[in-house]
């Protein structure tokens, strides 16, 4: 990727995931090590006060970290962080989006801001990436 071709507003290639299930989330359980029940068994979600498990905030993150990849390669990322704006829930189907905020041509670097969304359109995280590209 090249800086000289990026201006700021532009969008990088969007991507939706598969709605969320159960079984998503027994694999994210996992992968990552986070065996929270409160993703994974209803019974300790209704305990707790919620309609049913829901997907971990991470995994949102995972796929904005995958919208940055798909992107540009991983080394190429400085800077990653993001807002937990909303719960996940089982059947949300997560659209990732990215949008370039502003160049830094001396430092060969563009922040982003990037967000999940639901099919709802319903921010679920917010944030800034700051990624470096070749001059």
């Amino acid at each position: 990727m090249n800086l000289n071709a990026i201006a700021v507003g532009d969008e990088l290639p969007s991507f939706t995931t598969d709605p969320v299930n159960r079984t998503t989330l027994a694999l994210y359980c996992g992968a990552s090590g986070d065996h929270n029940p409160i993703h994974v068994d209803i019974d300790f979600a209704k305990k707790a006060g919620m309609p049913d498990v829901f997907a971990h905030g991470m995994l949102s993150m995972a796929y904005l970290g995958r919208l940055l990849t798909n992107w540009v390669a991983q080394e190429r990322l400085r800077g990653f962080s993001v807002r937990f704006a909303a719960i996940t829930q089982l059947g949300d189907a997560i659209t990732c989006c990215g949008r370039v905020l502003e160049k830094d041509e001396a430092a060969g670097t563009v922040r982003l801001e990037i967000t999940t969304r639901n099919q709802a359109g319903e921010i679920k995280l917010s944030g800034e990436a700051v990624v470096a590209l070749d001059a």
